[in-house]
């Protein structure tokens, strides 16, 4: 659902609209040009490039959108020290915790001050009190950047947090009362 939402994949029938496109109507081309400039992820397993350490990560997709080498650094760099990782820059994932991995995708996700982020299940990973940290976390960037946060959890409690919930259930979503 959330590949289909964020025009990653196609739905069987219906129209999708994001930002007002219809991404069924978009070619994938279109689709991702969209998504480079109003949208970010986060991912349960990170999706961090290994070979590329903290502070590359989160500079990587200013880089692709053709930001300056410069100003991706500053805005990475700056992310970074808000997320508490201002001495881990230069660390690789595999250096990392778990928490500094999301933490890591968190700034990446948000490096390009999306409109909308889609987050799957980016707690579920991760231990409860670590969870609760990258939530608290999540939440503040969402008010902090004015971001439309389309989230994906099993996990009631986070759920709980969000203004508007929907289910899914044998296919169909529903709206929480």
């Amino acid at each position: 659902m959330l590949g289909i939402l964020a025009g990653l994949d196609d739905g069987s029938e219906g129209e999708v609209r994001l930002l007002g496109e219809s991404l069924t109507a978009l070619d994938e081309e279109g689709r991702a040009a969209l998504r480079a400039r109003n949208v970010g992820f986060v991912f349960q397993s990170f999706m961090l490039v290994p070979t590329l350490n903290a502070l590359e990560n989160v500079q990587l997709p200013a880089l692709l959108r053709g930001e300056s080498d410069r100003q991706s650094r500053e805005q990475a760099v700056q992310l970074l020290e808000q997320l508490g990782l201002g001495k881990r820059l230069d660390h690789l994932p595999a250096q990392l915790s778990g928490g500094e991995q999301q933490r890591v995708a968190l700034a990446r996700a948000f490096s390009g001050r999306p409109r909308v982020l889609f987050a799957d299940e980016p707690t579920g990973n991760l231990d409860r009190q670590t969870g609760d940290r990258i939530a608290d976390l999540l939440f503040s960037l969402n008010r902090d950047f004015d971001t439309t946060l389309i989230l994906v959890t099993h996990d009631e409690t986070l759920a709980a947090r969000c203004q508007r919930r929907l289910r899914l259930r044998e296919g169909k979503l529903w709206e929480e009362a």
